[in-house]
């Protein structure tokens, strides 16, 4: 197929464009290599794609109206994923236009470039964050998340809505991914296993949050991108079963689906910075720190129906998923 992937200079996207190609897609990558962290780094995921039989790079931001337009008129991709968006809880807390700029208008271009060129399937990224303020676990796609606790979650809660939009107005089939605490080789250098795995080696402290205490449904790279391969292979269809006077959130009578992609099995964060640990061969010394806000005290992913509709549940042991990542740090940076 062609195939449209947003973010491919990202830590999902570069992964996922590589799984796509290795099976025989042509893959059209939008990104706009932005400054939110190295790079350089954004810049050896690309190096390791443009490379390849079957990709072509587009440099460009999804919230320029005008180049996502042009892009979608000139290449007309049969599926699209679309994972660029501004990461990150904390930074939201700082600058909250970016997350305006590239996941609510930038959204709408994709969604709008969607419904005008035909698009088969569209799959996009939402997060675990937008189960807020909620407490029963595990959390399950059925469950109302209507009380965020950061503008990303919000803007992320948003994104499912305008999809369900599109969905119903005009039959494009969207699919959700609310992906849990995302980890592996080639990974952002503002997540925990980046910044952890970096303080250690040089002998500097980490800062722990919630004292440690939290825990996290820490998901190997790989496990996501198999995990988005399948929905994208597998068209939202309408739940005709679908009651309005009990609303199931996460189908619908338009062809609208919303996942959790999540390893079922959460770590607690003590936990995880001993593994860490263990493959740096070094200890931590730890600055524990309160809970930050904008930050949910635990995540943990109900996957049922991922693996009733697609056959598929994450499995890559924290154990195995750690080692990869330092192993590909050490190798990376030549510490």
């Amino acid at each position: 197929m062609r195939i449209l992937v947003t973010g491919t200079a990202g830590f999902i996207g570069s992964t996922l464009t590589h799984k796509l190609l290795a099976r025989g897609d042509e893959v059209i990558g939008v990104d706009n290599v932005n400054d939110y962290y190295e790079v350089s780094l954004k810049e050896a995921r690309l190096a390791r794609l443009t490379s390849q039989k079957g990709f072509t790079e587009v440099r460009a931001g999804v919230e320029d109206r005008e180049a996502m337009s042009s892009v979608f008129a000139k290449f007309k991709p049969q599926r699209v994923v679309h994972l660029a968006a501004q990461a990150g809880v904390r930074y939201s807390l700082e600058n909250p236009h970016a997350y305006i700029d590239s996941n609510i208008v930038g959204f709408t271009n994709i969604l709008e470039a969607c419904r005008h060129n035909q698009v088969e399937h569209l799959v996009y990224a939402s997060s675990s964050s937008v189960y807020g303020a909620n407490e029963a676990m595990p959390f399950s796609v059925h469950d109302n998340v209507d009380h965020p606790l950061s503008l990303y979650a919000a803007s992320k809660k948003a994104n499912e809505l305008m999809a369900h939009t599109y969905s119903h107005l005009f039959g494009l089939p969207t699919t959700g991914l609310r992906f849990f605490t995302v980890y592996g080789p080639w990974g952002r250098p503002d997540m925990a296993l980046f910044l952890f795995t970096k303080a250690i080696l040089e002998g500097k402290p980490i800062n722990v949050f919630n004292y440690g205490k939290h825990r996290r449904d820490f998901t190997y790279v790989d496990d996501i991108v198999e995990g988005v391969i399948r929905t994208l292979d597998n068209v939202a269809q309408p739940n005709h079963a679908w009651d309005g006077r009990n609303p199931d959130p996460g189908t619908s009578r338009a062809p609208y689906r919303i996942y959790n992609i999540g390893s079922n099995n959460p770590c607690e964060l003590l936990r995880y910075i001993e593994l860490i640990e263990q493959n740096v061969g070094k200890k931590a010394e730890m600055n524990l720190l309160p809970l930050q806000p904008g930050d949910v005290p635990d995540t943990y992913a109900n996957v049922d129906a991922l693996v009733e509709d697609v056959g598929y549940k994450p499995s890559t042991p924290l154990e195995t998923g750690v080692a990869n990542f330092v192993n590909w740090y050490r190798e990376y940076y030549k510490v």
